[in-house]
């Protein structure tokens, strides 16, 4: 496969492309960039310094890649932002490279959709097979773990971690960790149920999606606070890998676990 630049394009010479590259019409391509086989790079692109660019990638017209991060900290440090295999960025979203502040990069990882106008801050780690509707905003910091989907116009607090399996409505805030496998929603955003769906599609067996009924039963629907909640599971629970991931999560919550659903009856 031979790559193919359109000859408006500014393509640095110092830049690596793989082979079966098409860049597009009056597209950027800065210096130190790496791009793999197959990706195709769309018309008005930038791609900047520290790109780290993975295969078979579709970057759609005007997106900004590896932009330098929005904190006034920022020195012009040699930061990356990654990109992994088979992962499309739509129009003009805006993707920051890290700081120094922590992962000296920000990365998206393989097989995953980012939606028009999604904006992913300095120092933000994203998983694989993530989906970021249309004008998601994530501030710097901000952690998504693998297989989530995040609704439209969400905008997510700085430093939180939104868990594996998630699904988040649009238009709410996040401001505190959300749990894996749940769907949430709300203001202020709260757990809604499990995501029995989106388990299911994903080979959880039966036992495994009770399980974790049980748990977030035990957390969010009962007289319990967290703490309390959790040392019952443990107790009384036998904990499956799954369960172990969601109290794994808990423990390292740094902001603090979204709340229980807004009425609730421990009748």
């Amino acid at each position: 496969m031979s790559t193919t630049i359109h000859s408006t394009a500014i393509v640095s010479p110092k830049a690596q492309l793989g082979n079966g590259v098409t860049v597009d019409p009056y597209a950027i391509i800065e210096d130190d960039v790496m791009i793999g086989d197959g990706t195709w790079i769309g018309p008005h692109a930038t791609i900047q310094n520290g790109a780290r660019i993975g295969k078979n990638c579709k970057i759609h017209q005007g997106a900004a890649v590896s932009a330098p991060p929005q904190d006034l900290s920022y020195k012009n440090e040699p930061t990356t932002f990654e990109l992994g295999d088979n992962s499309t960025i739509r129009e003009f979203c805006t993707l920051n490279r890290g700081t120094m502040k922590q992962h000296q990069k920000s990365s998206v990882g393989s097989n995953c959709l980012l939606m028009a106008y999604t904006h992913v801050a300095h120092d933000c780690i994203i998983g694989n097979n993530v989906i970021i509707a249309n004008a998601v905003q994530l501030a710097g910091h901000v952690t998504i773990q693998d297989w989530a989907i995040i609704g439209g116009i969400v905008a997510v607090h700085q430093f939180v971690t939104i868990g594996a399996h998630t699904m988040i409505g649009g238009m709410f805030r996040v401001t505190k960790d959300v749990p894996p496998y749940i769907i949430a929603g709300g203001l202020p955003l709260s757990f809604e149920r499990l995501n029995v769906i989106g388990l299911k599609r994903r080979g959880f067996s039966p036992e495994a999606v009770d399980a974790l009924n049980n748990a977030y039963r035990t957390i969010y629907l009962s007289k319990f606070n967290v703490s309390q909640a959790v040392e019952k599971i443990k107790l009384t629970m036998t904990v499956t890998p799954e369960v172990q991931t969601l109290l794994d999560f808990i423990a390292n919550a740094k902001r603090g676990i979204i709340s229980g659903p807004r009425f609730i009856s421990h009748e």
